[in-house]
């Protein structure tokens, strides 16, 4: 990837000048590269919240005015027109595919969806009541141990078989997560759906009876997927390129992305979301918990409300709302859980509070509604999540790799321990 910063300017720091480079979109940046260096200090910034960790290409963010691209385009745009494979072209190539090009790319995808036989034996090794996420951790970091055969990250080939390979085994390994939880057989994929029908297939269909795709359904997952495929520097993708820059493989970095991606602060705010509403259980104990939510005192919280980088209304949620409100129209399910939330969004959206305060309903809120009654269980929410991110995790991944300023990651440290000291033998302590 060759570098495309365009210097502007110089920042003076302890008496020394440092370049200062501005972006396509978004804030200056200063290169501190030569700080140490130079002045024999370091920065502190715990988050890395006022640091650029690297260059990219993919997507970028701009939080105050609710914006979301991928390569460029809007994200509105390509969840509304393209679908999950040419999104994800999109992301790994950098521009949108021709005709043949998406043709190949969905046959390469579509061919690497079945899991090596022996797979089945590895997934046994589970307990029947462990956590989704827990299976997908183990199971996707030993795809280096089935297909290893392309784990050499310096061989453009086998970078590219890896990356097809990781995208469509996903879905399988992810559908067989859940039937195994269920205990259920697994359901094999099939070759003429497209990729999320084949998803929800492989996790609702039983061998008794046969399977008949909601094109409703299957496209509000598809939009899911799309809404979730990449988010800039998030934890688990900056956790993904510090694994992938000591040279480990892609299967393992992906392991170590979605191990990040389990923590409750991270890939489990849909899920919280949910929670909450079942915590509040019924539209007469709204006004209570609205209450408490502008209670400062009280611990309560509504989940699903604002973000922590977009301070306008998440771009994505935007698309969410839309398709959650089709799949319950669709399914036209009775649950008094979506009453909540209809009620709850409709306050959040009129209330002057939530306006004031820009806690408008996020991308959270209406995905954990829509997975629901798409018949998923609060659990397989961060692993439909894990499923989604892959594409972008494997793109940041292959670009952090060709990167020439790549280097292993190693972040400085403020040291507060004890001084040094001399050793107390034992016997005089």
């Amino acid at each position: 990837m060759k570098s495309t910063l365009n210097q502007t300017g110089t920042a003076t720091l302890d008496g020394k000048e440092f370049p200062v480079y501005s972006p396509t979109h978004g804030n200056d940046v200063i290169d501190i590269r030569a700080l140490g260096k130079e002045t024999g200090k370091f920065t502190f910034d715990p988050g890395y919240t006022s640091t650029a960790s690297c260059e990219s290409k993919i997507t970028f963010i701009d939080g105050d005015e609710g914006i979301l691209l991928y390569r460029g385009f809007p994200i509105d745009e390509l969840a509304e027109q393209s679908d999950f494979i040419e999104t994800a072209y999109l992301l790994l190539h950098g521009e949108l595919p021709s005709m043949s090009e998406l043709k190949n790319f969905r046959s390469n995808i579509t061919y690497h969806t079945m899991v090596h036989e022996h797979f089945k034996g590895f997934m046994d090794g589970f307990r029947r009541d462990a956590h989704p996420m827990a299976v997908m951790c183990g199971a996707v970091g030993a795809l280096s141990a089935f297909y290893h055969d392309s784990t050499d990250i310096s061989n453009p080939d086998h970078r590219e078989i890896s990356t097809h390979r990781m995208i469509a085994k996903m879905p399988t390994i992810a559908a067989m997560a859940y039937k195994y939880n269920i205990g259920q057989p697994f359901i094999h994929p099939l070759n003429d759906l497209h990729y999320t029908e084949n998803f929800l297939r492989m996790c609702f269909a039983v061998p008794a009876e046969e399977w008949k795709i909601n094109k409703v359904c299957a496209g509000a997952l598809d939009k899911i997927f799309i809404l979730h495929m990449d988010h800039e520097q998030n934890a688990s993708t900056s956790t993904v390129r510090l694994a992938g820059s000591s040279g480990a493989n892609p299967f393992a970095a992906i392991a170590a992305g979605i191990a990040c991606l389990w923590g409750p602060a991270h890939g489990g705010a849909n899920e919280a979301a949910l929670r909450m509403l079942m915590q509040i259980g019924t539209v007469d104990k709204i006004p209570e918990y609205i209450a408490r939510a502008k209670d400062k005192s009280d611990p309560f919280r509504l989940m699903g409300f604002g973000h922590r980088v977009y301070k306008n209304f998440d771009p994505r949620a935007k698309v969410m709302k839309k398709a959650c409100h089709e799949v319950l129209e669709a399914l036209d399910i009775k649950d008094p859980l979506f009453d909540v939330a209809k009620e709850l969004e409709r306050i959040a959206l009129e209330d002057e509070y939530f306006v004031e305060k820009k806690l408008y309903p996020n991308i959270d809120f209406y995905s954990g509604i829509t997975l629901r009654a798409l018949g998923f269980p609060t659990e397989m929410f961060t692993a439909l999540f894990a499923l989604a991110r892959t594409v972008g995790w494997i793109a940041q991944w292959s670009e952090m790799l060709e990167d020439p300023n790549q280097k292993i990651g190693r972040p400085r440290q403020i040291y507060t321990g004890a001084a040094k000291r001399s050793f107390v033998p034992l016997a005089q302590r």
